[in-house]
């Protein structure tokens, strides 16, 4: 008999979301990935956590942010990361998303991160292979590793997340960035706002536990977090705003808008940018309260964070088998 192996703080085979984790759970991947951090910023960033472990970034949206910040994680822990390139696979030529996911199954990968814009793929895929399955964005659900690294961002400036107002200002209605924040940010003791339009919000989503607010100088008083989401036109099919440039003169972030947050309120955007759309360039590039560029650092120590321990979870299982 095996011996018996301890209980992991982060007891799940896969990282599909944020919905349904604890907070000491994520409270456990945040302090993983502070671990981290001041190895990338050393001059020798590799470690051999992931030496003779495969990782697969299965994209069928692109994303260059998000694809290198998994490939570089992986990298980085020595694992052997392999990027493949939907717009040559075989999903191309008729094969269905179970069949490519048998398929990997059988070149025995130990982990797949996954980004598909259907909601629900990735957890289809996950339930059809043996390996770990780390969710990159599936449609308009969730993205928990954008979530968890923003989170780190914040807790690394402000010390906390408990007790602070956070307001999630944009296109929330298309937006899985905005989920896993509201899922997260509240899991840890946060207040959260989502500040939009009507016509860019989900129906009932006060369900979720946020305040909802129409008017930004309303949204963001006293707020200490204001986090900027992208107009993702992609998504959209009709008309949701009336033009570009009304959008931003009521709902894109400038100092006047900003004035009556905080006087240290912190910005953040998950990227990519549209300047003078949802941000003002001045905005996003002051180096006293924009957070941008140190999200996208938190992005390679998180991803390293989660990589690390679902491949522990996997060893784990395997010696118990």
């Amino acid at each position: 008999m095996p011996s018996a192996l301890p209980p992991s703080r982060f007891p799940h085979r896969h990282l599909l979301g944020i919905e349904g984790l604890t907070a000491g759970e994520i409270t456990h991947l945040m302090d993983r990935a502070e671990s981290f951090v001041a190895q990338n910023q050393a001059a020798d960033k590799k470690s051999g956590s992931l030496r003779g472990r495969t990782i697969i970034n299965l994209f069928f949206e692109s994303s260059t942010r998000t694809r290198t910040s998994f490939e570089l994680a992986g990298k980085r822990l020595g694992g052997d990361v392999i990027n493949m390139s939907v717009e040559y696979s075989a999903m191309k030529k008729g094969e269905t998303l179970i069949d490519t996911a048998m398929t990997l199954n059988a070149m025995n990968p130990d982990v797949l991160c996954v980004r598909h814009p259907e909601s629900g793929a990735v957890k289809l895929l996950s339930d059809k292979v043996n390996c770990a399955v780390v969710n990159a964005g599936d449609g308009t659900h969730e993205h928990p590793t954008q979530a968890l690294l923003d989170a780190l961002t914040i807790r690394r400036r402000k010390g906390r997340l408990q007790g602070l107002v956070v307001a999630i200002c944009g296109d929330v209605l298309h937006s899985r960035v905005a989920r896993s924040n509201i899922a997260l940010l509240n899991t840890m003791g946060a207040r959260v706002r989502v500040v939009a339009p009507r016509t860019l919000l989900p129906a009932a989503i006060e369900r979720l536990g946020v305040a909802v607010f129409h008017d930004m100088r309303a949204g963001l008083a006293d707020a200490d977090i204001v986090m900027m989401l992208r107009l993702q036109n992609e998504r959209m099919s009709g008309s949701f705003v009336p033009s570009v440039r009304e959008y931003f003169h009521f709902f894109g972030l400038d100092y006047a808008k900003l004035a009556v947050a905080k006087a240290d309120a912190l910005i953040m955007h998950p990227g990519p940018m549209n300047r003078g759309v949802e941000i003002d360039s001045e905005v996003a590039d002051d180096i006293d309260r924009s957070l941008i560029r140190q999200q996208v650092e938190m992005g390679v120590a998180v991803r390293m964070a989660c990589l690390e321990v679902l491949a522990e979870n996997l060893a784990g299982r395997n010696e118990a088998a």
